[in-house]
């Protein structure tokens, strides 16, 4: 049995990372670890859940498909005591692989909503290949326009049809790229999340696909207020061009 014992929570941390370049092909999962590394390196207090098999408490935001990017990222950790906040950001980027870089950090209250719960929609940049920019155009005005758009899908392991017109909050054609066209799209996750390939696939243009996908915001409403989780720092110089 594990010699780790759980541990009195006392504070919460909230990161804020990005996700860049070739390591979008890493599992949501892989990352996770890459993270309880990460915070083991520079030494953070993290606790550990109880169990037979004890576990960093560290929880994340909404998974971000294998092969998108994301400049907006979040997730939790619970400390058993309060850290310096100085320099840290630098110190977990340094400790994590190239493509993972910390934005921004801020201490949130124990026992507040998880950010699962929290985020009520993410806007995305998607890029669309295999159809021609007019059609493409035509398409998303024609998506925009309908009063639904019923679309079969797999949750749970089984198909069902449901109409996906008001989990698209904003769409937008922004114009084309050296492959395709990109679209800017703001996409409900709330009660029911609907993702960017399910998004072209509203569309119905046969042969359409995605190309890069990047998550550029989270958004959670507090006190009537849009928002994101936490933002970014800034000292922190940001790009949306995608990295190779």
């Amino acid at each position: 049995m594990s010699g780790i014992q759980p541990q009195h929570i006392t504070h919460r941390l909230r990161i804020r990372y990005t996700k860049n370049g070739k390591i979008r092909f890493v599992s949501h999962r892989d990352v996770a670890r890459l993270f309880e590394r990460a915070c083991r390196k520079v030494m953070l207090p993290v606790a550990y859940s109880q169990g037979f098999s004890p576990r960093p408490k560290l929880s994340f935001g909404l998974a971000l498909s294998v092969a998108h990017e994301s400049d907006s990222e979040f997730l939790d950790v619970e400390l058993t005591e309060q850290v310096e906040l100085d320099d840290l950001e630098s110190k977990l980027t340094a400790a994590l692989p190239d493509g993972l870089a910390v934005e921004a950090l801020r201490w949130t209250r124990v026992g507040e909503e998880s950010l699962q719960e929290a985020i009520s929609s993410c806007s995305w940049r998607i890029e669309v290949v295999g159809a021609d920019h007019d059609a493409v155009v035509a398409a998303v005005g024609r998506a925009v326009e309908a009063p639904e758009l019923p679309l079969e899908r797999i949750r749970k392991g089984k198909t069902r049809t449901d109409d996906v017109r008001p989990m698209i909050v904003d769409l937008t054609v922004e114009g084309q790229t050296d492959t395709g066209t990109q679209l800017v799209a703001e996409l409900a996750t709330r009660p029911s999340a609907l993702r960017p390939a399910e998004l072209v696939g509203a569309l119905g243009l046969d042969g359409l696909s995605e190309g890069r996908v990047r998550r550029t915001n989270q958004w959670t409403f507090v006190d009537g207020e849009r928002s994101e989780p936490l933002a970014p720092s800034p000292s922190t110089e940001r790009t949306l061009e995608c990295v190779s």
